[in-house]
């Protein structure tokens, strides 16, 4: 976390705890894969997150649909060993030449393959 992200209370805001599931969706790409869009995030803030001086949260995430054009991720930030966020998101693979979306490929579905499960 950045020291810039919590609240005056000391919370974590709710946008920037998002950013952090996005950096963590990111890591999660493959060399090269520019072209994938959020399409839907559906977020369940299930307690408080807190800032503290250099703690480390953990974001576990896994595949739950791999689809022809889009793939549905499964996310769950934790702290002091229980879940804080939960969210599940649709990331869609976009042609931005054509502005559309496009199939995914063997070698991409292979790639995402590998974080499918629980």
């Amino acid at each position: 976390m950045r020291w810039s992200d919590p609240d005056s209370f000391g919370h974590v805001n709710h946008a920037r705890a998002l950013s952090l599931l996005e950096d963590a969706r990111l890591a999660m790409a493959g060399p090269g894969d520019r072209d994938l869009i959020l399409a839907r995030l559906e977020v369940d803030y299930l307690r408080q997150l807190y800032y503290r001086v250099g703690e480390r949260l953990c974001v576990r995430s896994w595949i739950t649909r791999l689809g022809t054009k889009s793939l549905t991720m499964r996310q769950e930030l934790t702290q002091d060993d229980r879940v804080a966020i939960r969210a599940d998101s649709v990331v869609v693979l976009f042609d931005f030449t054509t502005d559309a979306s496009r199939a995914m490929t063997e070698a991409e579905r292979a790639h995402w393959s590998r974080f499918a499960g629980s």
